[in-house]
């Protein structure tokens, strides 16, 4: 019986515990930001331009600095990219912050992005540019935080593709949602 009592005790205390391991278990900045990449034209033709838009989708709860940060210590988003042979990139376009307090900043806003936001990188596709698959490498670089903690920055490379066609009249455009005017 003592057994039995000692079992019941230990299986209640290992279920009231389980909450607690499951709060703690510690969240991996690769987990909060899903970066993608979409390009306005597929394929695009030599000679013409064309826009990457990297999707960033944060998770609920969660933020990164904006690429304007509001203090010296804080990291801002930051989006690089290499080019193949037969590339030009441009300058990425990153949108407005939002202001925001957080119980860590001491009623201090800090710009911030949430949910979606899309950054944009104007890229120039030369004459000389090889037709085919052509891959781009983008790096992400972000620190996630929630209301309570920060995360350690990361970077996160985003696989990126391009399809160059030689003809003009066989660029077509790609992934309209992304692309519209804001």
């Amino acid at each position: 019986m003592n057994r039995q009592l000692n079992f019941v005790a230990y299986l209640l205390l290992a279920l009231c515990a389980l909450p607690i391991a499951v709060v703690s278990q510690s969240v991996s900045a690769k987990d909060v930001v899903a970066p993608a990449a979409y390009a306005s034209f597929d394929p695009v033709a030599r000679g013409t331009a064309v826009q990457v838009a990297v999707v960033m989708k944060i998770r609920p709860d969660f933020h990164v600095n904006a690429r304007e940060v509001s203090a010296e210590y804080l990291i801002p988003t930051d989006l690089r990219a290499e080019a193949p042979t037969g590339f030009q990139l441009g300058e990425v376009a990153y949108p407005k912050g939002t202001l925001r307090t957080f119980t860590f900043s001491k009623n201090k806003q800090l710009n911030v992005y949430t949910d979606t936001v899309i950054l944009r990188l104007p890229v120039k596709v030369l004459a000389s540019a090889p037709v085919g698959a052509q891959s781009l490498t983008l790096k992400l670089h972000y620190q996630a935080c929630s209301t309570e903690i920060c995360l350690p920055p990361v970077t996160r490379e985003i696989p990126t593709t391009i399809n160059v066609v030689a003809a003009t009249s066989a660029a077509k455009p790609a992934n309209k949602e992304f692309f519209t005017a804001n």
